[in-house]
């Protein structure tokens, strides 16, 4: 694709409303489109997927737990 010219490019998409990207707020068209995206990030509508491995995640809160009983 690199040595295509900048014409022939397929037109990047906003990925919320499916207008033209602006450079500006790319791989938006717009800031609305972009603050309507962070505020999905912020209201946790999002999600980046997690190990399914839970027992790993809680075992540094299992430590410092023991530990704090063995001081008492």
């Amino acid at each position: 694709m690199a040595d295509e010219p900048e014409r022939a490019r397929k037109p990047r998409l906003c990925p919320l409303c499916g207008k033209p990207t602006d450079p500006r707020y790319r791989p938006f068209c717009s800031a609305l489109c972009r603050d309507r995206d962070l505020l999905a990030w912020l209201e946790e509508r999002y999600a980046v997927p997690a190990l399914a491995d839970e027992a790993a995640a809680s075992k540094p809160a299992e430590a410092s737990r023991e530990r704090r009983e063995k001081e008492d």
